[in-house]
């Protein structure tokens, strides 16, 4: 869909607030540690609601599979009047995609969006864009510098993340995702009408861990508070700024819950 103005956005989004605050304690034991360091957060704002999509979706897909990228889908709900409720819409994406806009300086909101490493935004189905999009941002000062961790240990994950490897880098906000890694869903109004669309790696809740201030830290956060049906999947990542102003990706991590 092409880009809109502000007056197009649905008023839930702005007064939209992650949810914040987990518990904080040492790690106890370390299982199946998540891989560190990939190079790229890849985030694309999708909907059900749009025509253009469903390549955007495809892509994403593909992108999961590569070990170095971190993909995940945001579904946003501003195009629900169109026939169309979005299933697995919420309004915080919608909120995190106009935030992005404001920290651009510019205007561009629209769907299919990607969004490389919190800091260049890209039309979601073209793949040669996103790719070169990871090959320039992974190049810029401190971003995905810092080693993250994950791993399971009985009913919680535990977080670390290391100290800076640069001396600029000092200081970034800890968010951990849930996710879905699949999620087939059967369309039968709107611009998608009649098709069946794949989603993945869908955001399903967001959690801010903490706050890291360029030394080595580590948290622990109950996997009771981020599990609902289909969630199979979890996503820490570390980004500069704030909610309201996201900044560059400076470090992530995932690892399956099953």
């Amino acid at each position: 869909m092409t880009a809109m103005t502000a007056s197009h956005l649905v008023s839930r989004w702005s007064g939209a607030l992650w949810s914040g605050a987990l518990g904080i304690c040492a790690i106890v034991a370390v299982i199946r540690p998540a891989e560190a360091e990939p190079r790229a957060v890849v985030e694309l704002f999708t909907s059900q609601g749009c025509s253009s999509c469903p390549p955007a979706d495809q892509i994403i897909g593909d992108l999961s599979k590569d070990p170095s990228i971190i993909a995940l889908s945001m579904p946003i709900d501003y195009w629900d009047y169109l026939g169309w409720k979005d299933t697995l819409a919420d309004s915080r994406f919608s909120a995190r995609q106009r935030a992005y806009s404001r920290m651009r300086g510019d205007r561009e909101v629209y769907t299919p969006q990607v969004v490389v490493n919190g800091s260049t935004h890209v039309i979601g189905s073209d793949r040669t864009g996103i790719e070169n999009a990871i090959g320039k941002t992974d190049k810029g000062p401190g971003v995905m510098s810092v080693p993250v961790t994950m791993s399971l240990s009985g009913k919680q994950i535990n977080v670390s993340v290391a100290a800076s490897k640069e001396p600029t880098v000092s200081h970034g906000e800890v968010w951990i995702c849930s996710i879905a890694k699949s999620v087939p869903i059967a369309i039968t109004r709107g611009e998608n009408r009649g098709q069946q669309v794949t989603y993945h790696n869908v955001v399903r809740n967001v959690l801010k861990v903490g706050d890291w201030t360029g030394r080595p830290e580590s948290w622990t956060v109950p996997i009771e508070n981020l599990t609902r049906d289909g969630v199979d999947g979890a996503v820490v990542y570390i980004q500069d700024g704030s909610r309201e102003r996201p900044g560059p990706m400076l470090g992530a991590a995932y690892t399956s819950l099953h």
